[in-house]
């Protein structure tokens, strides 16, 4: 059975007020002072900004109890420090972000001005395992055209700069203004994509391999396909969902490799579109089917995307698990909905945080 890693990012705020707080140095020697012998949290590009990642799993209970414990951690670790943690993907309230010291971020910022100054966005990153690069090649390959589907899932990011954005993950549009993020052409092979990769940090436009921010990639620290389309997800409980569809689409994929089917033909323009309607109304409205690249119903995409996955996911025993926790996602709306509803009944952004610092640790 294929195991499963998440990383996710979170957002550090004033426990009062509900602002962004640039601590995230002082939290990780909290972390390490208390918990010498466990090496889960790490810095990010911003300052306000904490990451963790599970241990590989292959029970998707045991990986949504592990995300839960790490945000209660992080949470402790912080609050020892005079702040919080928020599962939030932009920050709701404005906000002037502190790009970290150390020389890889201060290249960033160096090279992309602007863009690496604007960018604290936090995102969810799931690795599943792979036999190998081949094998990891012909899943990003087959996979392309379902993974707006997972981003629509996750959307968490309808504020910008204490306004609304008019999306439902407005990290996503953030995000792709770095020069290698979002959906690619079919590789057809491992040779092919280090050569893509080798080619694209060889024009200096990007530091090294840990920049190609594909939608999804071949990691280059573990035998995974990491699927990077996902924003930091509300809920525990939405995280573990998205890793578990995750690696039904992995399973699924690597499938139909072997029995020699081809990847969908959908160009990277497609994709591209299919990324910004899943950004703009989230599982609210319409979404664009991967197998048409054209406007459905929200929910007809979602049965889609589990009919997909069905056998992958019954082989592994979540299959009614993944279909009651889309069943409760519908019905309760993702983090986007949850974080304009919550404007609506307290006309108050700040308030919107406080509620949601609450919510990343139920």
């Amino acid at each position: 059975m294929r195991t499963v890693g998440v990383e996710e990012e979170l957002l550090l705020v004033d426990p009062e007020s509900g602002e962004p707080r640039a601590l995230s140095a002082a939290v990780l020697a909290r972390a390490a002072q208390d918990d010498a012998e466990q090496d889960v949290f790490e810095k990010e590009l911003h300052d306000q900004m904490l990451e963790f990642a599970t241990h590989p799993q292959s029970d998707m209970g045991a990986l949504r109890a592990e995300i839960a414990r790490c945000r209660k951690e992080a949470a402790r670790h912080a609050e020892g420090i005079g702040c919080t943690v928020a599962a939030l993907a932009t920050s709701p309230l404005p906000v002037s972000p502190s790009v970290g010291m150390n020389r890889r971020y201060q290249w960033m910022a160096d090279q992309y001005g602007i863009a690496t100054r604007e960018q604290m966005v936090m995102g969810c990153h799931v690795h599943v395992s792979v036999d190998s690069d081949e094998e990891g090649v012909a899943v990003i390959d087959r996979i392309r055209p379902w993974l707006s589907v997972l981003a629509a899932i996750s959307a968490n990011s309808p504020f910008w700069q204490g306004k609304d954005s008019g999306y439902h993950s407005y990290r996503s549009r953030v995000w792709q203004r770095w020069p290698s993020a979002g959906p690619t052409e079919i590789f057809g092979s491992a040779e092919r994509y280090h050569r893509r990769v080798a080619d694209m940090v060889a024009t200096g436009a990007l530091l090294d391999h840990g920049m190609i921010y594909f939608d999804a990639r071949l990691s280059q620290r573990y035998p995974t396909v990491e699927i990077r389309v996902a924003d930091v997800c509300l809920h525990a409980h939405t995280a573990a969902l998205v890793a578990t569809l995750a690696r039904g689409l992995v399973e699924t994929a690597a499938r139909e490799w072997r029995a020699g089917a081809e990847p969908a033909d959908h160009s990277v323009s497609l994709l591209r579109l299919a990324g910004w309607r899943a950004a703009r109304s989230g599982l609210a409205e319409e979404l664009l089917h991967p197998a048409t690249m054209r406007r459905m119903p929200a929910r007809t995409v979602l049965r889609a995307l589990l009919e997909h996955v069905e056998e992958a996911l019954a082989d592994t025993g979540d299959l009614d698990r993944v279909r009651e926790a889309c069943a409760e996602l519908l019905r309760h709306g993702t983090g986007a909905q949850v974080q304009r509803a919550l404007l609506e009944r307290t006309g108050s952004l700040r308030d919107v945080v406080t509620e949601c610092v609450r919510l990343t640790q139920a």
